[in-house]
């Protein structure tokens, strides 16, 4: 059987080591080799944080990336880098000054740690192991960076697909959960208001017996396709908030600008013309409340506040919008 071109290069690679003989196997410049040719970023610190070797990958990683220090690593201190990073506010330069102090005295036999490293063109993400090496009476370090970031991108894409309605392709009812109740908490912190509205399709069970269960979910679709022009901030989201219900969470909206916002919705809904539907028309009931939250409050009660508006658009007739302007307590404010 005939050996493939990878397998004879190997065979000649062996027999150039057999050749060659221990010593060179032995030698630094053979080791040094051996670890230029391993992707990941390596670098070697004394106990006292000098940086004492640093690999290829490690050193092309700085030229590519424009590090002030890459010129002379091994005159540079890996813990006072880190120790600066983290007097900047970066929380994994704190991580990371901790955590190898603490494998230095043998606190941690290794220390782990997964940290975003994004440059201005991609989104990127390393693994930073360190453990300790021990050469004769003399202490070190091997610090190790591996590139995770397909790993990362994974997860996340498995992540966004966990928070999203597998039917509307917005946010699904746990992921509004978990930012309501974030953005409930930084509204209260920064003293801003809050708004939600609550949506519903009206007559859903009527449209689904007259024409379908598809053509309901066509609806839905539909109604999900606007939904996201009127979330544009960080603070906002649409999602759908259970069966033909949709809800928009307006971060720092007053509820005049709310008004503004989902009177727009429903416009653009009211100028769909869906031939599934022969010519019936495809409305909404809203309910919109706006409440300045603050730490002593329950988060619960602006949903309330817009659900009762919503059954009060509903009990008037449908294909309307109501606003929670009817409510005492000190800290809402009252919609004009």
């Amino acid at each position: 059987m005939q050996t493939t071109v990878k397998t004879q290069h190997l065979l000649l690679i062996l027999k150039k080591w057999q050749w060659l003989g221990t010593n060179v196997v032995e030698s630094k410049e053979f080791l040094k080799s051996i670890l230029d040719t391993i992707s990941e970023h390596i670098v070697v610190i004394n106990d006292s944080g000098d940086i004492k070797f640093v690999n290829r990958s490690w050193q092309t990683f700085g030229d590519e990336n424009n590090c002030q220090c890459n010129t002379q690593w091994e005159d540079q201190n890996y813990l006072a880098i880190c120790k600066s990073a983290a007097a900047h506010g970066d929380e994994f330069g704190a991580k990371a000054y901790t955590g190898i102090n603490q494998v230095i005295n043998q606190q941690l036999t290794e220390f782990y740690l997964e940290y975003p490293c994004h440059s201005d063109t991609e989104s990127r993400w390393f693994m930073m192991r360190a453990v300790p090496l021990k050469l004769g009476t003399t202490g070190y370090v091997v610090i190790s960076h591996l590139n995770i970031t397909e790993r990362k991108i994974a997860e996340q894409q498995v992540r966004e697909l966990a928070r999203i309605d597998g039917l509307t392709q917005i946010a699904n009812r746990r992921h509004f959960d978990n930012f309501y109740e974030q953005e409930w908490s930084r509204c209260a912190r920064l003293k801003h208001p809050l708004s939600l509205a609550m949506i519903d399709l009206d007559n859903f069970k009527s449209l689904n017996d007259n024409f379908g269960h598809l053509v309901g979910d066509i609806c839905l679709k539909e109604v999900a396709k606007l939904l996201p022009d009127y979330t544009r901030r960080p603070g906002d989201l649409c999602a759908r908030y259970g069966g033909e219900e949709f809800v928009l969470v307006l971060g720092n909206t007053q509820c005049h600008q709310a008004q503004k916002l989902v009177t727009r919705f429903m416009a653009a809904l009211n100028t769909l013309q869906l031939p599934e539907l022969a010519g019936h028309p495809l409305t909404v009931s809203i309910g919109l409340a706006t409440i300045f939250p603050s730490s002593s409050d329950d988060a619960i009660l602006l949903i309330e506040m817009a659900d009762s508006a919503l059954y009060q658009a509903k009990e008037a007739g449908r294909n309307q919008l109501v606003l929670a302007d009817n409510i005492e307590p000190l800290n809402i404010e009252q919609c004009p």
